[in-house]
């Protein structure tokens, strides 16, 4: 771990998965409060809010690009080789928009539109029955990253809200975490969900389109959700885009918050900014073992 030896640090210090060279952090000392403060509240105040693709699922799996909950759908029988052919155009004309570095966020927000609506219209276009989706997820390589189990069952266990926020594709999203045994009830998804007609074909996608950089509208949206919620409020929150800094903004009254933020693309040009933003920043790990190891000491 990078970061200057300070005496205010004992609990990171003691924590061997904070030693890990992927574990990177700008202020150690800050990090510590935080950590305090989300153990002082312990199990009654918190609550999780994470992203999904690439930051609960994993973004390489034996050095091979994992699928995101859009890719699972995109590489399917289901999709006609044209269709497919397309969804890999748009995507290696906008996925450079989004992971650059050097492009505000504002700048991309509307690239970022265009693209997730050009790639919902081709897939309405393919006539996506609902009752084939469970087999595409299992036959996906989709994969969540080690310690999903610990983290997921732990936060039931003991009853923490965990609100996921997906830019993906919920009905896919839910699939997974069904299949894996995780979907327990203290989970809520908020994503893109199909709209199935009567006949379970594909028309279209649910009420406002969820992307990379727009979700602290969908937060303040979510604010129903968080009222119910006004104890808890300690949060882990857990993203792999500068995107997903906003998704706690529904979230009134905040005590302590500790962001988390997976690195997995375009590292060395975008280190500094994720650093500046996010209190820990993890690169090239495909695990939860420090959030889990975290939740471990709070819980």
């Amino acid at each position: 771990m990078k970061k200057k030896a300070g005496r205010k640090t004992k609990i990171i210090e003691m924590m061997p998965e904070f030693q890990k060279k992927t574990v990177n952090i700008k202020n150690p000392e800050r990090v510590e409060e935080i950590i305090c403060g989300l153990i002082k509240g312990g199990s009654t105040k918190l609550q999780v809010i994470t992203d999904f693709d690439m930051t609960l699922s994993k973004f390489l799996h034996n050095g091979k690009r994992c699928s995101t909950c859009h890719n699972v759908i995109d590489n399917c029988k289901l999709i006609s080789e044209d269709c497919r052919k397309k969804l890999g155009q748009i995507r290696n004309m906008y996925y450079p928009i989004e992971v650059d570095p050097t492009i505000s966020t504002e700048e991309k927000y509307p690239f970022m539109v265009e693209w997730w609506t050009k790639a919902h219209n081709l897939l309405v276009e393919q006539g996506i029955r609902k009752e084939k989706l469970a087999a595409v997820v299992r036959e996906s390589d989709v994969t969540l990253r080690d310690g999903y189990e610990l983290f997921f069952d732990k936060l039931n266990e003991r009853n923490i809200p965990v609100f996921i926020f997906s830019a993906g594709i919920g009905d896919v999203l839910e699939e997974v975490i069904t299949q894996v045994g995780v979907f327990h009830s203290n989970v809520k998804v908020v994503s893109n969900f199909m709209d199935f007609d009567e006949k379970g074909v594909l028309k279209g996608f649910k009420g406002e389109l969820i992307h990379v950089y727009n979700k602290r509208d969908g937060a303040l949206r979510s604010s129903e959700y968080f009222d119910k919620l006004k104890d808890n409020c300690n949060i882990i929150l857990l993203g792999d885009s500068l995107g997903d800094l906003n998704m706690a903004d529904g979230v009134q009254n905040t005590e302590s918050i500790l962001k988390i933020g997976f690195l997995n693309d375009k590292v060395e040009e975008s280190l500094e900014k994720y650093m500046d933003s996010y209190d820990i920043v993890l690169v090239g790990e495909e695990t939860l073992d420090l959030v889990n190891a975290i939740l471990q000491k709070i819980l």
